[in-house]
């Protein structure tokens, strides 16, 4: 089969792979139809982890199940069906708490959480490919209602980008008709604000200085933030009388920069904590590494950054981290999805076939204009 298999720092090419095979009973073999780029990819993708060469790129995939191990009962030839990027066993001591994406089966002894072709989470390929193995496949399969076909750029979203958002509004302790800031208007960034949107905030403020990715959240309701014509924090306070928005979101991660492209891992943490009111919450999705050896500074070498923790303590603010725990919501999700109540592709800049993801890689990557989501068709 055809996949993109990263061979090095900004260089990934569409190879022929073996195909995948069932190697346990509870396995599957989906038929990838719609495979994401994600913003989490670019950190592997700029050689700043350690992401094996050879290896397949892809965790949000969307297909039509083509094979099943004979010990799988809840699935059939055709379904389609959208996997969580957390590979998950089902039944160890955290995915029964449903913490899935800390599952203690699906990676090496000592590391919790699995992925599907993602640095340090486990030994599963991606999906930016033409077909995927799934393990535990009955528990990793969410089936989708008859509209899959047509509205699969939406509900290839529930992979991981859409509940992502979801989830970092309720680390920050979102309640209705509060205002949130949530800074990063990345594909993260935007579905933070969609989920924000959906469950009742009276105010979205997204922090970012790209102009075509501020267009989209203000397409959404939210309120664009500009941080390269003004300092963010000041026009937070302005939007909110002064006293912060009553919750934030963290949506970059250990590579944020300044508005003048200098790299400053601390800034979106320090900037939320003076955003936030006091007794407010926090919540953070961005990535961020317990090392990262190509990092500008010695501090950040080592996963560590200046944290304001002061002013944290002072304001009495809570914070909460963590990679989003997919099945947890992706099935309300899915039938937010559904009903028309949520439609997640409203942030897909490009459709491209499988042959031209180097390309599309390229282009993300730079940050270039009008490329905010890029959905990989391996079939097309």
């Amino acid at each position: 089969m055809k996949a993109v298999v990263y061979r090095g720092p900004r260089d990934v090419r569409v190879e022929n792979v073996p195909d995948p095979k069932i190697e346990r009973p509870t396995d599957a073999i989906v038929e990838i139809k719609s495979t994401n780029i994600c913003g989490s990819d670019l950190h592997m993708f700029e050689g700043r982890t350690d992401f094996e060469a050879g290896r397949v790129f892809g965790h949000e995939n969307l297909g039509q199940v083509k094979e099943v191990g004979p010990a799988v009962e809840r699935l059939e030839v055709g379904d389609w069906v959208c996997m969580p990027f957390n590979v998950s066993c089902g039944h160890c001591r955290n995915c029964e708490k449903g913490l899935t994406a800390y599952c203690l089966n699906a990676n090496e002894p000592g590391l919790a959480g699995g992925a599907y072709g993602f640095a340090d989470m486990g030994p599963w390929q991606g999906g930016q490919a033409e077909y995927l193995r799934v393990p535990w496949a009955d528990f990793n399969c969410l089936k989708l209602p008859p509209d899959a076909e047509k509205k699969q750029n939406d509900y290839v979203m529930v992979a991981d980008i859409f509940p992502t958002g979801w989830h970092v509004t309720r680390l920050a302790g979102l309640c209705p008709g509060d205002a949130v800031v949530i800074y990063g208007c990345g594909p993260v960034g935007l579905m933070a604000a969609h989920s924000a949107m959906i469950q009742g905030a009276c105010k979205v403020m997204v922090v970012d200085r790209h102009p075509d990715r501020l267009k989209l959240a203000e397409s959404i309701g939210a309120i664009a933030i500009d941080d390269s014509k003004g300092d963010p924090v000041q026009q937070v306070l302005d939007e909110t009388h002064g006293k912060g928005a009553d919750v934030g979101c963290e949506c970059v991660g250990y590579q944020c920069h300044d508005p003048a492209g200098k790299e400053v891992p601390n800034a979106t943490m320090n900037d939320l904590v003076k955003s936030v009111k006091f007794t407010g919450g926090i919540g953070v999705v961005g990535v961020f590494v317990p090392q990262d050896p190509g990092a500008a500074d010695k501090l950040a070498k080592k996963g560590e950054i200046v944290f304001d923790w002061g002013m944290c303590w002072f304001k009495g603010q809570h914070i909460a981290t963590g990679q989003c725990n997919v099945k947890a919501y992706n099935r309300q999700l899915r039938d937010l999805i559904h009903a028309g109540r949520a439609k997640p592709s409203f942030l897909v800049s490009h459709e491209i076939e499988l042959g031209k993801a180097p390309d599309a890689y390229q282009h993300f990557d730079a940050r270039d204009h009008g490329w905010t989501k890029v959905i990989l068709k391996p079939g097309k």
